[in-house]
């Protein structure tokens, strides 16, 4: 080997650089761990919600020591920049898809248009959409452009004031399609970047924020997060910020008097036709009838005779903005008697563009404060928050926290104006956030220049921050939906480090002593450069900023083994060489140069699944692809370099390596097998098995997990083992449709319901998570409370340990991409066969063989999904482990091919049959030697690995067994069957043998 001296240099540098990149991930380890041990002494467990105190108390802690020198210069704050990132199922947390509201968008671009034209488009995309994979826009314009005479460029629609610089009268659909669709490009940018910001200041280390394609998909993770009610709120808030003026009580006179008094009338004459008629909601067309059919009896509604006053809580102080005080449960009945037209026709005529708005609640009790705000014919705001140029969380003189903001010339203009004239009036400006009033102070002091206002309530601290965060970053253009998300509480993720943790030193324990006792001292040798492997594998990973997720080290797990193969590669060549008596220094570079390209081969084609792993996968699929590729590169440089020198070194003082021990020098030496001659039984056994499996697909389907057809699934733990039948039966009573399943101990269930599965909001997510709670009641602790549930338990690890959910339109994305990934890659791995040997039989056998694998494995979990005691969900992991297995399969099917290639150059004058059977024989070693150390890794993961990967490492085994069987049972005598003139070329081949014979 040449420049041995120049490997050894970068080999130690390149170790140094690992260990100086992990040593800030044992920094953070270290003082994390102390701020725990801090947090447990000063909060005993007897303490209430004792968890979250904990953990404001290590969040204290932190950053009272965050700008600390550890050692060296380097502060926590340092390392945590730049540790190894743990991901979302390790550290806890929360990963979702925002869909930003393209329909929102177009509305917007429209000026909200009421163009029957436009409206029917937005229908008919609407109804569209539920179906189809096609982007939003695409089908707008599709239903749009459907429409007899419609145009685009219409006044009514996008040819308006807001967009007259850029859209005309006579431009075509054509024209103004590319121009929206930049438009409505522009405005998912903007609300990518929005998202950015907020996440930026949210406080999370190493968040995540990707832009999925043009489809409006914003993908977020942060892991660590905790409050996740807070997150989904700072991710979905629109932050419509607005200011108005707003009337004084008593400038509405005695409004609500004249209002009361109309609704007598209304309510009376309504009530009287709800006695007497069957159907309430056939009355008549009067306003009040939404109002009476969404009461349960609707003779209740003023019993009274005053449906207004009996509301009143309170009235507001004379001369103040607030008109009265109301329940916050009776705020939807006051809106709706309030948007009567009778009721909104008694307001005189300088006040019918009046707006009525809720204030925040003022105590416990929930009152609160109604206002009427100064509106105008298209009620507009006098000024919005998009002039908010800085905003800061503050206190007001009270103590109180509050939210300072500065606006730019344009807004400090208008607000100059608007503190002047209520100050002049003394009047009160009402600050609108989301159409509820924050505030409504009043100006005593004369006009504010400078632009400078403040936001004052009830608010925490963080919910202060929070707010500062929104306003400063901007607001989202539109609406943003959560189709996707995934939720993993802290404890469950301490749990995956633990299994992970376990399922890697056995699997690494046991490849050390095989090695060893397969290979002797040389195995030693290839032992190290799988230490050094490993060493690299994680440096690289921190230096880069990967994410580490628990399907990664199972990528690294199996790494091991790609490690493994290389170097039983490497020592089955120069076992060979040596047997034909070459003298040591030679056996090893010919062994070394022999195993070369079976070693390239076997990992390129591997690497390539993984990179549609990685092109194709999300989260912690796409931790699997990284740690794989990153292991193959590393596996090849330590086996091929690492072990070299290692084995040169030793030997260069005439020192004998014998590469074997007394055990295995002769196992599998002189193997005669005639593998083509068995290979109609192995198509007949493989016929069986795939009738078998293509029989269950049919009849009984996959078990597809949320991933693939949408829904809600929350992993729930209890205090007690529990019957999952009977949970079953009771959430069915609550939702209609559910299913619950042991998910690992028995005191732990997968939950899985449809239920609602078209609807989005988080509205609807926690009205679920509540009447999950409700149905659980009787196998829940009686003190644990609907807040405790949704958070695991708040340190006592029962209730939802992780969610997640997936609408069905993403869904359906997730199973097409899926498709398409398994397909892709069969296509690639077929090229690139065909290029690497030059014969399409080399290609067809080895595409035969991974259909043959996938369908195998398919058919298994079809065949075995109800009966097996794990979950055996057909989901993204699983796709994961179906790539894994054809690059496997393929890994392990062109080492075979190359030793076919290398002896038919060799050996001219055999025949084929002979030259395939032999070079089998003599892959066999290696691939027996590969396959079960593999397995040995394989099982150790599926065993302690953890519940959440065990089915994706079932299909791994059985992707390994099957995918050995069909490199030599089906791959092959596939690719020796394609060979159409073979029998010519063997019995030419003969008639010369005979001739030979027959001369000597």
């Amino acid at each position: 080997m040449q420049n041995k001296g120049l490997i050894k240099v970068f080999a130690i540098l390149f170790g140094l650089v690992c260990i100086y990149q992990l040593s800030f991930t044992f920094i953070t380890n270290n003082v994390e761990s102390e701020a725990e041990d801090f947090a447990r002494q000063r909060i005993s467990e007897n303490v209430e919600d004792y968890s979250a105190l904990r953990d404001a108390e290590e969040e204290r802690y932190l950053d009272s020591v965050a700008n600390n020198e550890v050692i060296a210069g380097i502060t926590y704050s340092d390392a945590k920049d730049k540790e190894l990132n743990k991901g979302l199922d390790l550290k806890g947390g929360i990963n979702v898809i925002l869909q930003i509201s393209v329909k929102d968008i177009l509305a917007g671009l429209a000026n909200n248009t009421d163009d029957p034209a436009f409206n029917q488009a937005i229908a008919e995309a609407d109804a569209a959409a539920t179906d189809s994979q096609d982007d939003y826009i695409d089908l707008f314009f599709e239903a749009f452009n459907s429409i007899p005479d419609a145009k685009l460029a219409s006044p009514d629609i996008f040819a308006n004031k807001t967009l007259s610089d850029e859209i005309n009268f006579d431009m075509s659909n054509d024209e103004v399609e590319t121009v929206i669709r930049r438009k409505v490009d522009e405005s998912i940018t903007s609300a990518f970047e929005v998202l950015r910001k907020r996440i930026d200041k949210f406080g999370v280390t190493q968040p995540n924020i990707q832009r999925l394609g043009n489809s409006g998909r914003i993908l977020v993770e942060l892991p660590g997060a905790k409050d996740i009610n807070r997150v989904q709120g700072l991710l979905q808030s629109t932050a419509q910020l607005e200011f108005w003026h707003v009337y004084k009580n008593t400038e509405l006179g005695n409004f609500l008097a004249q209002a009361n008094n109309v609704l007598k009338n209304v309510v009376d004459k309504e009530s009287e036709q709800a006695e007497t008629q069957a159907d309430t909601t056939a009355a008549a067309d009067s306003d009040i009838d939404e109002l009476l059919a969404e009461s349960e009896d609707t003779t209740d509604v003023a019993t009274g005779n005053n449906p207004l006053f009996e509301l009143v809580q309170s009235p507001g102080f004379q001369g103040g903005p607030v008109i009265a005080y109301f329940s916050v449960q009776d705020t939807a009945k006051v809106n709706n008697y309030l948007e009567m037209s009778q009721v909104r026709s008694i307001l005189p005529a300088e006040q019918r563009y009046a707006k009525f708005a809720w204030g925040i609640p003022e105590d416990e009790e929930g009152v609160v404060g109604l206002y009427a705000l100064k509106g105008n014919r298209n009620m507009e705001p006098p000024l919005s928050g998009d002039v908010i140029t800085d905003a800061q969380q503050t206190y007001d003189q009270m103590g109180r926290v509050a939210v300072s903001m500065q606006m730019d010339g344009r807004g400090a203009k208008v607000w100059e104006e608007m503190t002047g004239q209520a100050s002049t009036q003394q009047s009160n400006i009402a600050i609108v956030l989301d159409n509820t009033v924050y505030s409504a102070p009043g100006v005593s002091t004369g006009p504010i220049s400078g632009g400078r206002s403040e936001i004052s309530g009830d608010f925490s601290i963080s919910e202060g921050q929070d707010l500062a965060n929104v306003l400063r970053a901007g607001k989202l253009p539109a609406s943003a939906d959560i189709i996707q998300s995934e939720i993993v509480g802290p404890s469950l993720g301490q749990e995956a480090i633990d299994s992970g943790i376990w399922s890697f030193a056995i699997a690494l324990v046991f490849v050390l002593i095989w090695m060893v006792f397969y290979y002797g001292k040389a195995g030693l040798f290839a032992d190290v450069a799988l230490a050094v492997n490993i060493l690299f594998i994680f440096g690289i990973l921190a230096g880069l900023g990967a994410v580490l997720t628990l399907p990664g080290i199972a990528g690294i797990v199996l790494t091991i083994g790609i490690s493994v193969d290389a170097n039983v590669l490497i020592f089955e060549r120069i076992r060979e060489e040596l047997a034909k008596g070459k003298m040591q220094k030679d056996a090893i570079k010919d062994g070394f140069n022999n195993a070369l390209s079976s070693i390239l081969d076997a990992n390129i084609t591997t690497g390539l699944t993984g990179f549609i792993l990685l092109i194709l996968g999300t989260g912690p699929i796409k931790g699997f692809a990284t740690t794989l590729l990153i292991g193959i590169a590393t596996s090849l440089f330590t086996a091929i370099f690492i072990t070299r020198l290692f084995i040169d070194g030793y030997g260069k003082n005439g020192k004998s390596l014998e590469f074997a021990t007394g055990a295995t020098k002769n196992l599998f030496r002189n193997v005669k097998i005639d593998w083509l001659g068995k290979r109609k039984v192995a198509y007949v056994i493989s016929g069986i098995l795939i009738i078998l499996s293509v029989g269950s697909l049919l009849v009984q389907g996959l078990n597809q997990g949320v991933d693939f057809v949408g829904g809600r699934t929350y992993t729930v733990r209890f205090d007690q083992d529990v019957n999952p039948t009977d949970v079953e039966q009771d959430l069915i009573a609550e939702f209609g449709s559910a299913e619950a399943k042991t998910f690992g101990p028995n005191n732990q269930l997968k939950i899985t319901t449809k239920y609602k599965v078209d609807e989005e909001s988080t509205e609807v997510d926690n009205e679920i998570q509540q009447s999950m709670f409700d149905a659980l009641q009787s196998y829940l602790p009686q003190d644990l409370t609907f807040d405790e549930f949704t958070t695991g338990g708040a340190g006592k690890d029962i209730g939802i340990m992780q969610s997640m959910k997936v609408g069905p339109t993403i869904a359906d994305d997730i199973k097409n991409d899926s498709f398409w990934a398994i397909l892709g890659s069969l296509v690639v791995i077929f090229l690139y066969i065909l290029l690497r040997f030059r014969k399409w039989q080399f290609s067809i056998g080895a595409v035969a063989a991974v259909a043959h694998d996938v369908i195998i494995v398919l058919g298994i979990f079809s065949l075995l999904y109800k009966v097996m005691p794990f979950s055996m969900e057909i989901n993204q992991a699983f796709i994961a482990a179906i790539l894994t297995v054809i690059g496997y399969s393929l890994n392990d099917t062109v080492v075979v091919f190359d030793r076919i290639r290398e002896f038919v150059n060799e050996h001219t004058s055999w025949p084929l049959g002979r030259t395939v059977n032999s070079a089998l024989d003599s892959t066999i070693s290696r691939t027996l030697n590969t396959s079960l150390t593999t397995l040995i890794v394989l099982l150790a993961i599926f065993i302690f690995g953890g519940e959440s990967i065990r089915g994706f490492m079932f299909a791994l085994i059985i992707g390994v067994i099957v995918g050995t069987y069909s490199s030599l049972f089906i791959a092959t005598p596939v690719m020796f069957d394609s060979v159409t003139d073979k029998s010519k070329i063997e019995k030419k081949k003969k008639i010369e043998e005979d001739s030979e014979a027959t001369t000597a």
